[in-house]
């Protein structure tokens, strides 16, 4: 296969190189899918009107990049970008468990009871690895998915920039702000480390320079950028408490999530919206 891939076609003559990227844009589309639920559920809720709306801006920005994964998807004939969003189950994603944890206690609808220290840190930890992804990515062998890739980092890093803020003020603010900080932080360490990971077919998507950083350069590009802006960096090593989200691991909170995103879908599976 040529070291540069023009097309799907192109892509389909290997099945090692096809499987590995399959596998990588399920990675890519499912991490972005249920992240921008989860911050759609803050529509109302964040603390002012102010971040209300850029938090709705950035989350339908994510959104737009789970689709242009998933058409990608698509077009290598694993079937309508619909129908890859809604109608796998829990064990066929692939996103990281961490980012499929629900925002707090509490339904959106019924006394919702979120917290903002964790959508904080998430949002800080997620970002930080997307970007390092997609620079990574930028340059991939597949051409079509390093151009989505450039065309998602012309907004992200600005989704980056507005939680390192939130990060940096209230580490500086009261002393209850920045004890909520240090726990979720603590917290995160412990479930974060399978987003940093690239699943059964890692090697191969660096094998055929789908992505130019293997993991352990990932995960070491990701502990450096988040520890110029925490504080406080946790010195145990990162975990997966919660399983292993790029293995098919999940928990009954993206379950439960998905049901809920699938409900207008599933009422007209063959509306055109």
């Amino acid at each position: 296969m040529n070291s540069i891939v023009e097309s799907p076609e192109q892509a389909k003559q290997d099945d090692n190189y096809l499987n590995a990227l399959k596998e990588l844009l399920l990675q890519l589309a499912d991490d972005d899918f249920i992240t921008s639920f989860r911050g759609s559920e803050w529509l109302g809720l964040a603390p002012h009107i102010e971040e209300d709306v850029a938090y709705s801006s950035i989350t339908q920005n994510t959104m737009g990049h789970a689709a242009m994964f998933y058409d990608l998807l698509e077009e290598l004939g694993e079937g309508d970008a619909n129908s890859i969003a809604h109608d796998r189950n829990a064990e066929q994603r692939r996103n990281g468990t961490y980012l499929e944890k629900r925002n707090g206690e509490g339904v959106y609808f019924e006394e919702p009871y979120y917290d903002w220290a964790l959508t904080v840190v998430r949002s800080f930890f997620y970002e930080t690895f997307k970007k390092i992804k997609m620079e990574a990515i930028s340059g991939s062998s597949y051409k079509p998915l390093a151009n989505v890739a450039k065309k998602v980092l012309m907004e992200q890093p600005y989704h980056l920039a507005h939680w390192k803020l939130w990060v940096s003020q209230l580490q500086a603010s009261s002393e209850e702000a920045k004890q909520r900080m240090k726990e979720r932080v603590l917290q995160a360490w412990d479930e974060f480390e399978d987003v940093l990971e690239l699943g059964l077919h890692g090697s191969d998507m660096v094998k055929y320079q789908l992505i130019t950083c293997d993991e352990e350069q990932l995960k070491a590009i990701w502990l450096e950028r988040v520890s110029e802006t925490l504080l406080d960096v946790p010195s145990n090593s990162l975990g997966k408490k919660y399983g292993n989200g790029r293995n098919g691991e999940h928990t009954d909170d993206l379950k439960k999530a998905l049901s809920t995103l699938a409900e207008v879908y599933n009422r007209d599976k063959t509306a055109v919206w």
